[in-house]
């Protein structure tokens, strides 16, 4: 049982691990955080490892550079209303995960670093029913360890790309009159690849692009009815990690005032269906509960991301972000284990100076998701609490990252 973040887990990994709406976590250092992710073409840390490693070859070239922090995520409860007895609402998440950045001097034209980020991940459970028979608890870990290489083609232009390797764990149960009980573990791989060009010293255009990931699954589920157990053996189920791509371009005023913008493409429309399959064919009446192929179509999604950096003249520096996420997950496919929606974010945070080499600092964002209601008998989710329509509310994410940088 313990190499199984199965389908259904997968379906919200794919809305968890890489972009959809409240559970990605593309911020992943201090300046990241404190700018809503808009933090693609201007990088100035070790971080840019992470957000755009083409931007490595443009640090000093005396120094390494090295950031680590965590980040608190406050996950408020979804709230399903409907009638009674099928209202509820899920349960206060708070997740604790943690980022590494390295950037080491350059060798010649190339430069090297790593990432250690958790970029994504979920703890969604339902303690009512009758959401707990759809979904008791959904629980995802990710790590990504991502190393790069930057190499300097000219003083205004320069490439990079990396490797990421992922390891992820989870549990999902259900617990009704059929019930289910899963948990294991995967690795994956994926590329990344960046470009960044200057045509002036004070403009920076980047482009990044983070490859798709099919996430093939195997491992071991427990399928019951009432009290039997009817089923207890392998299963498999593979879901796309979908490709991104990011646009940014940023300004900077008298080297003290930067502005950028930043557009990202997730192409989700890979994620067509959930498909599981079983082992045995000793499942038999709960074929359809839990064998029969689960519709998402989800689809591509824009983020548009604005952040704003302000130097002052007492060692410290402000950082500004607002974002516009859309959701992948459309009404009709829509779960309890998804109730993505929309959302606007807003962050804010500062970075202080304390020495010539060491620096800290805070942020804080805040991702607002908008309510959602669901039409009687347009669901497709074979959900039968939701074919009767409904409204989930609530949700969002509060997140506060704390991070220290050292320059040596």
């Amino acid at each position: 049982m313990r190499r199984l973040v199965k389908g259904l887990t997968l379906s919200v990994v794919t809305s968890g691990v890489v972009v959809a709406g409240g559970y990605k976590i593309p911020e992943q250092s201090l300046n990241s955080m404190a700018l809503g992710g808009a933090n693609v073409a201007y990088t100035t840390g070790a971080d840019a490892n992470y957000d755009n490693p083409a931007n490595m070859s443009f640090l000093d070239d005396n120094k390494s550079y090295l950031e680590g922090g965590i980040t608190l995520v406050h996950l408020p409860s979804n709230i399903y209303t409907l009638i009674d007895p099928y209202s509820g609402q899920s349960e206060i998440e708070n997740i604790p995960i943690p980022f590494f950045h390295y950037v080491a001097k350059p060798i010649g034209d190339f430069r090297w670093g790593v990432s250690m980020v958790v970029p994504g991940g979920l703890t969604k459970r339902w303690e009512s029913q009758p959401q707990k028979s759809f979904v008791e608890e959904f629980t995802l870990k990710v790590i990504e360890v991502n190393p790069n290489v930057s190499y300097k083609i000219a003083d205004n232009f320069s490439i990079a790309g990396g490797v990421r390797l992922i390891y992820s764990e989870g549990i999902v149960k259900s617990s009704g009159q059929i019930s289910r009980d899963m948990e294991g573990n995967t690795f994956a791989f994926g590329y990344n690849v960046a470009i960044l060009y200057k045509p002036t010293s004070d403009i920076n255009l980047a482009v990044t692009y983070r490859s798709n990931i099919d996430l093939n699954q195997e491992g071991n589920a427990k399928l019951s009815s009432g009290t039997n157990i009817v089923y207890d053996g392998d299963t498999s189920v593979s879901v796309p990690l979908p490709a991104s791509l990011n646009l940014a371009i940023s300004k900077t005023w008298q080297d003290k005032f930067t502005l950028e913008f930043n557009y990202e493409r997730t192409f989700w429309s890979t994620y067509e269906n959930l498909d599981f399959e079983y082992g045995g064919t000793n499942i038999g009446a709960l074929t359809p509960f839990f064998d029969t192929p689960i519709p998402k179509n989800w689809k591509d999604t824009n983020t548009f991301r604005l952040g704003a950096t302000v130097k002052m003249d007492n060692k410290i520096t402000a950082m500004f972000g607002f974002a516009i996420d859309e959701t992948p997950v459309p009404a009709n496919t829509l779960g309890f284990e998804t109730p993505d929606t929309d959302a606007k974010i807003v962050s804010m945070g500062i970075n202080y100076q304390q020495t010539e080499k060491f620096s800290w600092g805070i942020a804080l964002l805040y991702d607002s998701k908008e309510p959602i209601t669901i039409e009687p008998n347009t669901t497709l989710t074979n959900n039968p609490v939701l074919v009767n329509g409904g409204t989930f509310s609530g949700g969002g994410a509060f997140l506060t990252t704390v991070g220290i940088a050292y320059e040596f």
